[in-house]
């Protein structure tokens, strides 16, 4: 099985490479931009175009940068100190949308082609798949989270969310309270399981037994909650796509902030807590990546140095933070100080 894999995954890459090689001076090394104030580096890396790379994950090591390869079916590797990626097929049919770093160490993936969660063995590369139920009828696939009890949660954006016991391989899937909408999900470090509903507007709060979901309403209307991120105290962060804010919900009690990213109609897509708390987040109109600092309710911008970023989903390390643009065929990184 993994030598047929390692067949498959040679085959696939001799593709790419050569639909790749009018890039290869910037695939093969860092395309470097200077960094702006108080980071320490801002760095991009060309992947093999036409895969409209959509979200991404590094590993704990920070040796394996992985993308999901939405036009294309593939999961994308790349090893930031050479550049070089490694593209892994993931199935007939397969459009990948989210990717994360598993509490295994592989990659986990919600393949809304194969309408499925697919595992990646970080060391084989071999590829597992688990089918939704075919009554479930295809839910399009969007983000995952790991719960504190080593299952998998998932959302659909025709209104559905679910969860995998990979040890059992039992799979439920349940329909959303509004409808249409799930999109981002989260883990808070006790390991409650929360969803952003970008059509419902609102976010909501997973019974891990029951699975029934509890609705909790944003102050802002219409916002368009798209995605959610726990910090280390288990606030949820909201990126409100509609209203262009970036807000904040304590469980503990009750309470929201909400903060509109700079410019005039900030377009506010994904967001990610980094290891300080700083709030990390993507602005579709300004074309760029920006952090924010909680404490000082500063924000700091990072431009693309192209137009048309479109910066997805976002993850990282201590020290490091990177996105996918999907418009650019890139991945980039910024590595940052305090």
């Amino acid at each position: 099985m993994i030598s047929r894999q390692a067949e498959e995954v040679a085959a696939v890459n001799r593709f790419w490479i050569a639909l790749a090689a009018p890039v290869a001076a910037c695939s093969l090394g860092a395309c470097a931009l200077p960094a702006p104030a108080r980071a320490q580096e801002v760095r991009y890396f060309d992947v093999p175009p036409g895969g409209r790379a959509h979200d991404v994950a590094v590993t704990a090591d920070g040796k394996e940068v992985w993308w999901t390869v939405q036009r294309g079916g593939a999961h994308g590797i790349l090893d930031p100190e050479t550049g070089e990626t490694t593209i892994v097929p993931l199935g007939e049919g397969s459009a990948p949308h989210g990717v994360i770093v598993g509490p295994d160490g592989n990659a986990w993936i919600t393949d809304g082609g194969q309408n499925a969660i697919v595992r990646v063995d970080r060391r084989t590369r071999e590829v597992k798949v688990w089918p939704l139920p075919e009554q479930s009828g295809p839910i399009n696939m969007n983000t995952a989270a790991f719960d504190g009890r080593g299952r998998i949660w998932f959302t659909g954006q025709t209104g559905f969310y679910g969860r995998l016991d990979p040890a059992t391989d039992d799979m439920k899937v349940w329909q959303a309270p509004r409808g249409r909408g799930p999109y981002g999900v989260t883990a808070t470090p006790s390991g409650d399981i929360w969803y952003a509903s970008l059509a419902g507007n609102h976010i909501a709060k997973v019974d891990l037994d029951s699975g029934a979901a509890t609705i909790v309403e944003p102050p802002t209307p219409n916002q368009g909650a798209r995605r959610i991120w726990s910090d280390s105290q288990g606030r949820l962060w909201v990126s409100e796509w509609n209203s262009g804010n970036v807000s904040v919900h304590d469980p503990r009690d009750g309470s929201w902030r909400q903060w509109k990213l700079p410019g005039e109609a900030p377009k506010t897509y994904s967001v990610y807590v980094d290891e300080t708390d700083k709030v990390w987040l993507t602005d579709f109109a300004a074309n760029a990546i920006v952090r924010f600092d909680p404490v000082s309710e500063t924000f700091e911008s990072f431009p693309s140095d192209r137009p048309g970023a479109n910066v997805r989903q976002m993850l990282g390390r201590p020290g490091e933070v990177w996105g996918a643009e999907s418009g650019t065929d890139r991945l980039v990184v910024i590595r940052y100080g305090d």
